[in-house]
This record gives C-alpha cells, sequence and structure tokens, in this order.
C-alpha cells in the first residue's frame, strides 16, 4: 500500500514527456501536489514553463498497472523517491528515478554497495580476478551491485551469492523481464537473497536504449564502480563515465596489454581511475573519503580471514610463479620453471588439486595470488 505522498511520485512518473531530470527541475520551483496537478491537468503549460519539446501528458494505466503488479506478490515493492527504502546516494544524482519496481528484499537498497561492472565476454582471468575481489568486497560488508548481464555482471552476483552475502541487479528492461534468458535462476537466488529493480515499467522488453540510462542507477547507488576488462566501445565504459559524473570513485583492473579485452580499463586508468590489484585497494580508498557510510564495518579483519592465501606457504613455488593470471602454456612453464616436464606435470595436477591453478585450452591459469 503506497503513502499518498508515494501515490504522488508513481503519478509523475507516469506522465509522458516528463523526465526524472525534469522533475527535479520542476520540484524546485514548486511543491510535489502543485507538481502533480501541473502534470495532470495543465500538461501545455507544463511543456512551455519547462521548454520540453514532447507533450506532457498523463497517462494513469501505467499507475493502474503498477498498483495491479504491487498486489500480486508480498515479495513485490514500489518504492519512490520519497520510500523509506530509497538508495539514499541516488538522491543525489541529477535525475534519479521517481519509481524503482523491486522484487526481494527492498532493505538492501539502504546497505553500502560497490558496482561491479565488466565485460560480457569475459577471460578464464579475468572470472577468476572478479570472483576474488567481490568475495573479499563481501567478506568486508560491501554488497554487490551489478546489471545481471553475462560475463562479469554474473560472476559477481554469482559470488556474493556463493558466500551467503546480498547482491542486487538492476535492470535494463521491466521488472519481470529477464534478459539474458538463460539467467532465470540467477535472476530467481538474486530476489530470495537480496532484490533486483528496475525504473521501467512492468512488462518493458528488452531494448538496447535502456541499457545506457539504468547504468545511472547502478552507479548512483554506489560508493564507487569497479571495472573489469572494459573494451574500447562498452557499456562498462558507459557506466564508468556516468560513475564519473556523479561524483563517484571509480576502479579499474589493469589486464594483458596484448588483449583487447582491457583496453577501456587502460585507458580509465591514464583519465584518473583507480588502478586496482585487489579488493583492499578499493576499501581502503572508500574508507578515506566516505568513512561515514562505512562506520563499524571490521573491513581489514574480514579481508584477512577471506583470503586463505596470506598465511599459506607457496607450494611447488618455482613452478607456480610460472603459471600466469592468462593462459600459461606447458613448454613456457617447463622453460621458466628450469625443472623436468614429468617433475612440472606432477607438480600442477597437484596444484590444481589444492586450487592454485586450473587447466584450460592451451596450458594453465593461476587462480590464487600469493
Amino acid at each position: 500500500m503506497l503513502t499518498d505522498e508515494e501515490q504522488q511520485w508513481l503519478t509523475l512518473a507516469a506522465v509522458s514527456g516528463l523526465t526524472d531530470g525534469r522533475i527535479q527541475q520542476l520540484l524546485k520551483q514548486v511543491s510535489l501536489a502543485d507538481a502533480v496537478d501541473l502534470a495532470v491537468n495543465h500538461g501545455e503549460q507544463l511543456r512551455q514553463r519547462l521548454k520540453a519539446r514532447k507533450p506532457i501528458q498523463f497517462q494513469p494505466f501505467r499507475v493502474e498497472q503498477s498498483l495491479a503488479w504491487l498486489a500480486q506478490s508480498p515479495s513485490h515493492s514500489i518504492i519512490t523517491y520519497s520510500s523509506q527504502y530509497y538508495p539514499t546516494l541516488l538522491k543525489q544524482i541529477s535525475d534519479p528515478p521517481s519509481v524503482l519496481f523491486v522484487k526481494g528484499d527492498p532493505t538492501c537498497l539502504l546497505k553500502p554497495t560497490i558496482a561491479v561492472v565488466g565485460s560480457r565476454n569475459a577471460s578464464h582471468a579475468g572470472q577468476q580476478i572478479t570472483a576474488q575481489i567481490c568475495q573479499q568486497l563481501a567478506f568486508s560488508g560491501l554488497q554487490i551491485c551489478s546489471g545481471m548481464a553475462l560475463g562479469i555482471d554474473a560472476v559477481a552476483h554469482k559470488t556474493a551469492l556463493q558466500h551467503q552475502h546480498t547482491t542486487v541487479a538492476v535492470l535494463g528492461t521491466g521488472i519481470d523481464c529477464i534478459y539474458p534468458k538463460r539467467h532465470q535462476s540467477l535472476y530467481w537466488d538474486i530476489i530470495n537473497q537480496g532484490c533486483v529493480i528496475s525504473e521501467f515499467w512492468p512488462n518493458t522488453q528488452a531494448f538496447a536504449g535502456n541499457f545506457p540510462k539504468r547504468n545511472r542507477i547502478i552507479s548512483g547507488m554506489s560508493l564507487g564502480c569497479v571495472v573489469m576488462e572494459a573494451q574500447q566501445k562498452s557499456g562498462s565504459l558507459i557506466t564508468a563515465r556516468t560513475a564519473l559524473e556523479q561524483n563517484r570513485e571509480v576502479f579499474a583492473v589493469p589486464g594483458n596489454v596484448l588483449s583487447g579485452n582491457s583496453q577501456g580499463c587502460h585507458q580509465l586508468i591514464k583519465q584518473g581511475a583507480m588502478l586496482i590489484e585487489s579488493a583492499q585497494d578499493i576499501i581502503e580508498q572508500i574508507a578515506t573519503i566516505c568513512a561515514a557510510h562505512l562506520e563499524g564495518l571490521p573491513l581489514r579483519h574480514n579481508i584477512d580471514q577471506s583470503s586463505n592465501t596470506i598465511t599459506q606457504q607457496l607450494p611447488f613455488a618455482q613452478v607456480l610463479d610460472s603459471v600466469n593470471y592468462e593462459t600459461t602454456p606447458i613448454d613456457v612453464i617447463v622453460e621458466h620453471s628450469e625443472q623436468p616436464i614429468a617433475q612440472v606435470m606432477e607438480q600442477l595436477l597437484e596444484l590444481e588439486l589444492q586450487g592454485w591453478v586450473v587447466a584450460v585450452p592451451g596450458g594453465y591459469v593461476r587462480q590464487k595470488r600469493s
């Protein structure tokens, strides 16, 4: 059940031609009630007042559609700009969504959050470092937010879920439209252990122009944005640019300079994004500038607990040091370790069983840092 004020916000959202940015502009001039009256009853007058090009017209079926969706399940919530669960940081951007449709636990929207985005065609190494960083971030008390896309997004969400931590997925479709289709299971897992949110009306299908728009929510509700394996022209860079415009911290993980997968990350680093190698880099920077949001979180203690490599003595150090975080051929490992191939193969098998390396087409990839 919505309050009167929440109903007013929903009504404003249902006015075509009135963007979120224009709503904020209008509310600097008149009260919420007056804004609703202008939008619903005096659309042409309001269009001229705001110098808007498109007609401003109230669409009551949108309100009816939303309220019907809300009544379908106790797991459904409509969070408006005035709701108690509306993300605090999201209110600071220039065009905060007037309404968020939520499936799952809306209290997750109030937790300190880090955005993690990256390539849909992530390499094995990219997936491994994403999982490692997200695990450490989750153990530190920071919630992972992403867009439920293929690749890095999916790894970020799944890592949080695997370690019993909440995660938030921001959709570029309506709240009930699962995109991509193969993420049906992930979608419901996130709802059961976090929440899925969308600013788009229920039943809105996938449309390319909606995904850049949703990226401002991913970055806007987060303390910072971590970019993994972004190419030069990618949605991840759009999110990063949006984060910078919103005065959020941007963190980039470097990659192989011979691969095009990380050119976008390298570009961000050149432009001033913070180069990171571990979650501790992120946490220390975030804690420095946003201490109020992280008050009481045992950050470093949890990071140390979550990393079981810190106190371990490296097994088969020569062979392990010869395996890179990208595919390393067997002959390179043998040459670098200066050991007989039979001994190298035996030690690689043991390292694989211990989780230090993984066999991939063309050789081996290291999974953990020393």
